[in-house]
């Protein structure tokens, strides 16, 4: 991602910011869309990963829906071009200002997560003179084998109806005169690279759609939610997601009949590995035990190691091979400086808590005051996740083009 020219233009910025590989991004964007159309699913963009509008415009452009899950994630996504009806609206404490405004838009669909929410959205639309599509998201108990943080689809979790309470469902649809049952929605958890898990997803998507026409109702969508992991470790080597065999998956073992749609709602593995946080090295603490490199991007930039004890890759720009080491002196290059000596950091931020580290113990090379750094992987849930903590200057996104 970074040759010489690049890191040359970035000891010219003031740091931190986010960089975005705009190249890269379309590149992922149209492997995802090839996979997907060969089999005519449809992919709604999880509007959640990444909103910086230079991506969204980006997105938008390929043709792909909105999953969104606030009300001002569908104003954005209808801002930047996303067709209405391809956007859809989930997550479990929907108020009803947003689905005021949801309704208002006449959105594809609600992915509805309780029985109370079906009753609240009839009745916000009986009051407008409208019906409103609704897909049941289910929550089908199957383990998604990913952090515990972002498993979204066991009995113990906020989201979803479970299994007991389907008959609820099917009797409050039945009274419920301005909802359109349109599918059934699943989502099982985030960063989930064993595509076994899927197959398991599968079976029960199957067992769900047979238990609602058995009752009556006639499922036209299926929702398979997103979840799709992208490779932290090795960001060079698979740069692009496996989307072909992810799709291929559902191919083979979801029961699909005849004028059904399969949809689906992808967020971080296509956007996750286009953008990088780069910061620069302020001190260089050597202690006895442990050794500190402190940046100027903290947890306030970039909140998911500490959050969810995720592990991102972690370069010293300054100190690769094939690049000249810009902006030093002969004499502070000299020396005991070599490109091969190899030292463990704790690499921190300069937030007053004590958990603002990116990563403990990280084998680097012999790193100093004013060195560049990137954080890679971290176009999901990074720049999104930004926050105003001890006052911050809100960090900046720099592009490729």
């Amino acid at each position: 991602m970074f040759d010489t020219d690049l890191i040359n233009r970035f000891q010219q910025l003031e740091t931190p910011f986010y960089y975005y590989d705009m190249g890269l991004l379309r590149q992922t964007l149209e492997a995802c869309k090839n996979a997907s159309d060969r089999y005519g699913f449809h992919v709604h963009y999880a509007m959640k990963a990444n909103f910086n509008p230079k991506v969204l415009n980006a997105i938008q452009s390929y043709g792909f829906g909105a999953d969104c899950v606030s009300g001002n994630e569908v104003k954005a996504a209808i801002a930047h071009g996303f067709d209405k009806g391809k956007v859809v609206f989930a997550g479990v404490g929907k108020s009803d200002k947003e689905i005021n405004a949801a309704l208002d838009a006449d959105i594809f669909c609600f992915n509805v997560e309780s029985v109370q929410e079906l009753i609240i959205i009839n009745d916000l639309a009986n009051a407008k003179n409208k019906k409103a599509n609704v897909a049941i998201r289910i929550n089908p108990n199957v383990d998604a084998r990913t952090h515990h943080f972002i498993t979204t689809g066991l009995d113990e979790n906020k989201f979803g109806i479970n299994g007991w309470q389907l008959n609820d469902v099917a009797e409050t649809l039945r009274k419920c005169a301005n909802l359109q049952f349109v599918g059934i929605h699943f989502h099982i958890g985030s960063q989930i690279t064993d595509l076994e898990v899927y197959k398991s997803l599968c079976i029960r998507i199957n067992e769900m759609q047979d238990w609602f026409e058995d009752h009556g109702f006639q499922v036209k969508v299926l929702n398979t939610g997103g979840g799709l992991g992208v490779d932290y470790h090795y960001p060079d080597t698979n740069t692009i997601a496996d989307f072909e065999g992810y799709f291929k998956v559902f191919r083979d073992f979801l029961n699909v009949k005849p004028g059904q749609e399969v949809h689906f709602e992808l967020g971080r593995a296509m956007v996750a590995q286009c953008s990088a946080l780069v910061s620069r090295v302020l001190y260089v603490k050597n202690g006895q035990k442990k050794n500190f490199l402190v940046l100027d991007a903290g947890m306030t930039e970039l909140i998911r190691p500490m959050l969810y004890q995720a592990y991102q890759k972690i370069e010293n720009l300054s100190r690769k091979p094939a690049s000249p080491q810009v902006g030093k002196s002969e004499s502070e290059d000299s020396g005991h400086r070599t490109q091969d000596s190899k030292f463990k950091y704790d690499v921190v931020g300069p937030i007053c808590e004590s958990t603002d580290c990116f990563q403990k113990d990280v084998e680097l090379p012999e790193s100093f005051r004013g060195d560049l750094f990137a954080i890679r992987t971290a176009g999901a849930y990074g720049e999104v996740m930004a926050s105003g903590y001890n006052l911050r200057d809100k960090v900046q996104s720099v592009y490729s083009e």
